[in-house]
């Protein structure tokens, strides 16, 4: 990294703010808009597809019998497996596998568990289709990576296979955001706010309860999952969400590797056309998934 990458970063994010607290059409025509302007790999062929009812991009492997299985992010109200093609493919790409993203319902037209409801299809799809648990690793950013955070709970909890392992970046994991780092950090972070994460939050919850763990997967109990990779940034307001996750899952025997990165801001694997760091750290979870299917 060149301190200059990350000041460019740090300044384009806060003079482009996302403001979820807006209207989510209004937020989502903006944040889609912009981040279907960074660049994508031009070797990368996706093709649009649905499997277990649900719509997505596929990208191929050929001769990989495994798939990277992608759950966006977006405060659950943004976002499109089109516009976070871009790091799905390249996470994919890094680890040598076919990959699927998945377009699950947002809100708030659809309320919780609408979303989950279609992460969990997907998967049991794939199992359809005929992949093999052992040879399915799921992955997602900030709200993607508590949809992936739920689903593994979801899974424990009916006895269904759990995936290979399990890559959550900058999760989204407590939407009460009881974390200490939402107060410590709100200075720091560039490109989150709770109150932003609080209208995500209550638009996707509804009437449910946020300590629902399939809400707020921070309050479950992580042990026996799948092995996870947490991938965080130290300034991000949800620093606390990753930890505690960590603590959770390690103290219930899951196998946890836990990576953060001095100064990065939430999601900066997104920014990798631009900051080296996020190219770095593409790298770390390629070469982590490879390892898990070895």
């Amino acid at each position: 990294m060149t301190l200059d990458e990350l000041a460019a970063l740090k300044g384009m994010l806060v003079a482009n703010p996302f403001d979820f607290t807006i209207p989510a059409a209004e937020v989502r025509a903006q944040f889609n808009g912009a981040v279907a302007t960074f660049p994508v790999n031009e070797s990368f062929a996706f093709k649009e597809t649905k499997i277990g009812g649900v719509p997505g991009l596929w990208m191929d492997a050929p001769g990989s019998p495994n798939v990277l299985m992608y759950v966006h992010g977006g405060a659950m109200l943004v976002g499109t497996a089109e516009v976070y093609r871009g790091l799905s493919g390249n996470l994919a790409a890094a680890a040598g596998i076919n990959h699927f993203s998945i377009d699950y319902r947002l809100a708030p037209e659809h309320q919780y568990p609408a979303a989950l409801d279609d992460v969990m299809s997907a998967y049991k799809g794939l199992l359809t289709d005929g992949y093999q648990a052992e040879n399915i690793v799921v992955a997602g950013d900030s709200a993607g990576g508590g949809l992936v955070l739920a689903l593994l709970l979801a899974l424990k909890a009916t006895g269904a296979p759990q995936p290979a392992a399990a890559v959550v970046l900058s999760p989204w994991a407590d939407l009460t955001h009881s974390g200490e780092t939402m107060s410590t950090m709100a200075d720091k972070d560039v490109s989150l706010t709770k109150a932003g994460l609080e209208s995500g939050a209550s638009q996707y919850a509804g009437s449910h309860p946020l300590t629902d763990p399939l809400i707020s997967p921070v309050f479950g109990d992580l042990g026996g999952v799948a092995p996870m990779l947490i991938e965080v940034g130290t300034t991000e307001i949800l620093y606390s969400d990753a930890t505690r996750v960590r603590d959770n899952a390690r103290a219930g025997g899951t196998d946890v590797t836990f990576s953060d990165w001095e100064d990065m801001p939430h999601d900066w694997s997104l920014f990798s056309f631009m900051l080296s760091e996020g190219r770095d750290m593409i790298d770390e979870v390629g070469s982590w998934i490879k390892g898990k299917l070895a």
